[in-house]
């Protein structure tokens, strides 16, 4: 067998019953959290442009629309990933080599289950499925440093969830794989620089190309099979020589994934922790501070801090904000938040934001680096006119995978998103049914999604 055959075979092999109680708890939570962030993105601009889009393109009808309507699998799996990841906070994974969010997959694996009436307990096994080959091959497969997307190993897992949800053979497994992971290697581009759109737009093209090739091996269509390992395949071409044992994996990796609980990019989140609790202390005030110093690990510099993915003190949009940590620290040194409403315009654009991020200066720290992915240290330090400094420092956060989030805390970071929208009634009927997904039919929780407005209610 090839590789793409081998980990056909695991894919096509999973069950329910393989996750461990705690996995099941937290796997629940993740589509808790997947589906609030999405809610909370329904009246985004580029969100509003993409729906017209879609309702004009027509499709078969078969997957519903978050807010109501419907249209083909790898349609919706677009539309409904690009909610749950506009917002960017949703969930993570950190490898030493590659940061990526497995909750981008949700979209495409409820698309699918949906499409052909799958049982909960079908759409929850095929989404642990894709958060397993997902964390896996980042672990083993990074691709950053090569100029490549972290989406290139999501084109496998995405695949790999579709087919398990449309309950395809190892066959044409094989080949959903094999044509995904060869036809979507995306560039690093996308997250450097100048960010547009295509940031939160990335992983829903690749969560569209990943349903639209399992429906193609639905039907014959085959892939390259030695897509890994072949002449010119993944590995020669990108990313290196590695070995994943598949026939001894199991579905435990989104024990290892965490939860964002600051709506910014994750290797933020402890970095903010720290800010917050300087701006909570007492003396400090924020009209007089002289210079802020952050010191973090090396990848958090390199992408958000200013590293080599480009300077992050010039912040004009919502893209280019929750991805610079100079207006990050900024805002929660000021707000004390961050949180959808340090995003609007008016607040990026306002003075006291734009003047205290160009005095924040961002290193890297190589004890900190060291202790990276297992931990994400940060200390902050604030320099007030008086000379009088304040300082803080973080390690990990609650919703890190060494201090989980409970099922409490991931309703009340639901409620605060989907409320505006869906009011307290609708909100409790959605967490309710994804709490008993295992023992519901999808439709039950896709029902639900279709009679959310997409609106903001007056109520």
């Amino acid at each position: 067998m090839t590789e793409v055959q081998e980990l056909a075979r695991f894919v096509v092999g999973t069950h329910y019953d393989q996750l461990s109680t705690q996995a099941a708890e937290q796997l629940t939570i993740r589509v808790l959290d997947t589906i609030g962030v999405a809610i909370g993105a329904l009246d985004a601009e580029p969100i509003v442009a993409i729906r017209g889009l879609t309702d004009s393109l027509g499709g078969n009808g078969a997957s519903t629309l978050i807010g109501g309507g419907s249209s083909a699998p790898d349609r919706a799996a677009f539309y409904n990933t690009a909610l749950s990841r506009y917002l960017d906070f949703m969930d993570s994974y950190l490898a030493a080599g590659e940061t990526n969010h497995p909750s981008d997959n949700l979209g495409a694996v409820l698309a699918a289950a949906e499409s052909v009436g799958a049982s909960g307990r079908d759409f929850l096994t095929a989404l642990a499925c894709a958060y397993q080959v997902h964390t896996r091959l980042s672990d083993v497969a990074p691709v950053r440093a090569k100029g490549f997307d972290h989406t290139v190993q999501g084109a496998y897992a995405v695949a790999a969830g579709v087919s398990r949800a449309l309950g395809l053979s190892p066959e044409q497994t094989a080949n959903a794989m094999a044509i995904a992971g060869t036809a979507n290697n995306a560039l690093r581009v996308t997250r450097t620089g100048a960010l547009s759109h295509w940031k939160g737009l990335a992983y829903p093209q690749v969560a569209k190309e990943g349903t639209h090739a399992a429906l193609l091996a639905s039907v014959g269509i085959t892939g390259p099979a030695e897509v890994f390992e072949g002449n010119k395949g993944f590995k020669e071409s990108i990313a290196g020589d590695f070995f994943i044992d598949w026939s001894a994996e199991d579905l435990e990796r989104v024990r290892r994934t965490i939860v964002k609980k600051h709506n910014a990019e994750i290797h933020s989140q402890s970095t903010i922790d720290a800010a917050i609790e300087i701006a909570g202390t007492a003396g400090f005030d924020p009209s007089a501070i002289r210079a802020v110093r952050v010191a973090t690990f090396q990848v958090a510099y390199d992408i958000i801090g200013g590293g080599e993915e480009g300077d992050k003190r010039e912040v004009r949009t919502k893209e280019e904000a929750d991805h610079s940590l100079p207006y990050l620290v900024a805002v929660a040194l000021l707000d004390r938040q961050v949180q959808p409403a340090q995003y609007e315009p008016a607040r990026i654009e306002a003075p006291d934001v734009q003047q205290l991020l160009a005095l924040i200066e961002v290193r890297p720290d190589a004890a900190y680096s060291k202790r990276f992915p297992d931990e994400m240290p940060s200390r902050v330090e604030v320099e007030l006119a008086d000379g009088t400094v304040m300082g803080a420092e973080r390690a990990a956060y609650h919703g890190f995978h060494t201090d989980p989030l409970d099922w409490a805390g991931a309703v009340e970071k639901f409620n605060a998103l989907t409320t505006p929208f869906t009011g307290d009634a609708l909100a409790d009927q959605l967490a309710g049914v994804i709490r008993e997904l295992e023992h519901r039919p999808v439709s039950a929780l896709t029902d639900l999604l279709g009679q959310v407005p997409r609106d903001r209610r007056l109520t």
